[in-house]
C-alpha cells in the first residue's frame, strides 16, 4: 500500500508490497504523488514494475570503474582498454546516474565527440558504453534499457589503406635508430612488424620461450581473432632477432602498449612521414609478403585472418604491378 508524508516543501510518497523493495519519490504537491504511487501499484499488480532504484544511485563513472575492476582485465587489450575507459570517466556524461542516461544524453555526447576525435573513435566509445551497460544489466541489477542502443552511430569510416614505400621505410628505421634517450626496443619492434606482419599486441606479448629459431618460426598461443598462430621468420626477421638482448622478462619486446606507440609517433614525426600509425606496418608487411607468397591461402596462414575479404583490406597490390604480371 501506499502512504504520503510532507517531506521539505513537498510530498514523498512510499509504496510498500509484499515480494517488492520499498519505493519512495518525493514531488511538489501531494496530487502527483498519489497518481504516481496508483501508477507504480498498477504496474506491480500487473507483474511490469521494475525497480530503478540502484539505476538512479549509481552514475556511469561508478559503472565504468567497476568494470575496469572486475571485467577489463579479463579481456584481450585490457592495457589499451584501461586507458582508454579512464579517459571516458573524465568526461562529463560519467557524473550522470544511470536513471538519468538516455539516449538524448548519449547522443549530445556523440555530436560533441565527433568535433574532438574521429567517427571511429566515437563508434569504438559507444560500444565501450553499450557493452558496459549491457553488463550492468545482467550483472548488477541496473534495470534500464540501454540507451546507447537507441542512439544512431556514426557512419563507419572506410578501411585504412596506407602502405609504405620502400624509401619511406627506410626514413622510418633510420629516424627510430638508437641515440640518445632514444629507446633501443622500437626500431627491432617496428622491423619485426615489417617482417613478419604481426599485429602490435601479438609482438608485444611475444616471449623467447615461443621462438623456435631453428626452425624459424614463432608461435603466438593466442591471438585477435582467439586461434593461436604459427608464424613462420625470414632470414631478415631472424637477423633481428639474433641482434636483440635477452630481457629478464622473457619477452621478446619488453615495453608497454603506449610507451612503443609514443616512440613511433616522434620517429614518424623525426622522418617527416605523414599519416602513417603502427598498424599500416602490418598492411604494408602483407602487401610485401603477396609477391613471395601468391597462393592468398599460404598468406592468410601468415597473417593469421580467417576471411579473405578482410584480408582484402590489407593486401594492396597496385595496378601497376598487376599490370606487368599480366604481361
Amino acid at each position: 500500500m501506499a502512504s504520503f508524508r510532507q517531506h521539505g516543501k513537498g510530498w514523498q510518497a512510499r509504496v510498500r508490497r509484499q515480494g517488492y523493495p520499498d519505493t519512495t519519490k518525493t514531488f511538489q504537491n501531494k496530487q502527483d504523488a498519489e497518481r504516481w504511487a496508483r501508477a507504480l501499484e498498477f504496474e506491480m499488480d500487473k507483474g511490469q514494475f521494475v525497480s530503478i532504484d540502484e539505476a538512479q544511485r549509481t552514475t556511469l563513472g561508478a559503472l565504468i570503474e567497476r568494470y575496469l575492476l572486475e571485467v577489463t582485465p579479463t579481456m584481450k587489450g585490457a592495457s589499451e582498454d584501461t586507458i582508454r575507459l579512464k579517459a571516458l570517466i573524465r568526461k562529463p556524461i560519467a557524473g550522470l546516474n544511470m536513471a538519468n542516461l538516455s539516449a538524448a544524453r548519449i547522443g549530445a555526447y556523440r555530436d560533441v565527440r565527433l568535433k574532438e576525435v574521429s567517427s571511429g573513435t566515437v563508434i569504438r566509445e559507444l560500444a565501450y558504453l553499450s557493452s558496459i551497460i549491457n553488463h550492468a544489466r545482467r550483472e548488477w541489477g541496473i534495470n534500464i534499457p540501454n540507451p546507447v542502443q537507441m542512439v544512431k552511430k556514426p557512419q563507419t569510416p572506410k578501411p585504412r589503406t596506407r602502405v609504405l614505400t620502400d624509401t619511406e621505410v627506410s626514413k622510418l628505421l633510420q629516424a627510430l635508430e638508437p641515440r640518445g634517450r632514444r629507446s633501443h626496443w622500437t626500431r627491432p619492434a617496428v622491423q619485426l612488424a615489417l617482417y613478419t606482419a604481426m599485429r602490435r599486441g601479438e609482438l608485444l606479448s611475444l616471449r623467447w620461450d615461443q621462438i623456435d629459431l631453428v626452425n624459424r618460426i614463432a608461435f603466438l598461443p593466442d591471438t585477435k581473432n582467439g586461434d593461436s598462430r604459427t608464424v613462420p621468420l625470414s632470414t631478415v626477421a631472424l637477423q633481428v632477432l639474433g641482434d636483440l638482448p635477452r630481457h629478464i622478462s622473457g619477452l621478446v619486446i619488453p615495453v608497454k602498449f603506449f610507451t612503443l606507440d609514443a616512440a613511433f609517433v616522434r620517429g614518424v614525426a623525426r622522418a617527416g612521414l605523414e599519416g602513417v600509425r603502427f598498424h599500416d606496418l602490418r598492411r604494408t608487411a602483407i602487401t610485401n609478403m603477396a609477391d613471395k607468397l601468391p597462393n592468398v591461402i599460404e598468406l592468410a596462414a601468415v597473417s593469421g585472418h580467417k576471411s579473405l575479404m578482410v584480408l582484402k583490406h590489407y593486401y594492396k597490390p597496385s595496378a601497376k604491378d598487376l599490370a606487368r604480371k599480366l604481361g
